[in-house]
């Protein structure tokens, strides 16, 4: 298995990557709500901000194809 060594910027934006995913992921999990409807999944803007300054910083905003080839190349599908 082979794998890329990141920048610092880049393991910083897949790192706040992999949160945004979790947190999304909970809210999903989430206990439903009264009348067992739906909850609306609720990401804390410090989550996303973290992302997108991420993301910035590493040279990678709006360029979602690099982003996700270097993700797909850190840490391949099991």
């Amino acid at each position: 298995m082979t794998t890329a060594v990141l920048t610092d910027h880049e393991r910083a934006a897949v790192q706040a990557y992999l949160r945004l995913l979790h947190t999304v992921r909970a809210g999903f999990d989430a206990a439903p709500g009264p009348a067992g409807a739906p909850r609306p999944v609720v990401v804390p803007p410090s989550v996303l901000a973290e992302a997108d300054q991420a993301l910035r910083a590493a040279g990678l905003a709006g360029n979602e194809e690099a982003f996700f080839r270097l993700l797909r190349s850190w840490r391949p599908a099991s």
